[in-house]
């Protein structure tokens, strides 16, 4: 691996947000890093993901959005994906597109499985990897009539000590924010009320310190 290669996937790991959990019957996973000013990576969605069963999900950097394809559809979805598991050293999980190396985005064929992490442009792959490609560029920007707005019942919440420009709110959850800065933890939608959610975090001042918190909306059966 070349040494600018390398220098771009460690920049990579910080950019993309920190990962799905287990999603029950999840067969394919998109995740891609917010455009939003000031976003954090930690509490974005999903960009996409499909169930076993056809359902699918399209995230922002907030919002989720619940849809179905038809089987003919999901069909022809994991053909794609069985193409770019077969391309000779996918399972590298290094793969440069060409241009902007700033661009990243991982995809998991868990029927597999395979995990890719994807520097570039798709425009700009060669054609040897025409098959990742172009279903990078297909589902970055996946549409489909089926799709509505979807309410989590949860989000994982995380917090770390982070000083950011502004006001900042007081914690009012049950539970000490030093539990939640131990590791990622459940919370209801109810608790999560009036909070911003997804990739914008909220600014927190508790004992004398400052913190940022997101709230990452969890799919069905999904822990943080």
């Amino acid at each position: 691996m070349s040494r600018a290669l390398a220098a771009a996937l460690l920049a990579t790991a910080t950019a993309l947000p920190l990962g799905a959990g287990e999603i029950a019957g999840a067969v394919l996973v998109l995740e891609a890093p917010p455009g939003t000013p000031a976003s954090d990576p930690s509490g974005a969605p999903p960009r996409f993901v499909l169930l076993k069963d056809g359902q699918v999900f399209v995230g922002g950097t907030a919002r989720l959005e619940a849809g179905r394809l038809e089987k003919g559809e999901a069909s022809a979805l994991q053909k794609r994906a069985d193409a770019v598991r077969k391309l000779p050293g996918i399972s590298s999980s290094a793969i440069a597109l060409g241009g902007d190396a700033a661009r990243t985005t991982r995809l998991r064929l868990l029927d597999g499985p395979v995990e890719v992490v994807a520097t570039g442009d798709p425009a700009a792959a060669p054609p040897a990897l025409a098959p990742l490609a172009s279903l990078l560029s297909d589902l970055l920007s996946f549409q489909h009539p089926s799709l509505r707005p979807y309410a989590p019942s949860s989000y994982a919440m995380i917090v770390r000590e982070s000083r950011r420009v502004g006001g900042c709110r007081v914690w009012g959850f049950t539970f000490p924010i030093a539990q939640a800065l131990a590791g990622p933890r459940a919370v209801t939608a109810a608790e999560a009320s009036g909070w911003p959610t997804g990739a914008v975090p909220a600014s927190v001042c508790a004992d004398d310190r400052r913190y940022a918190v997101t709230l990452r909306p969890l799919l069905p059966g999904e822990q943080p």
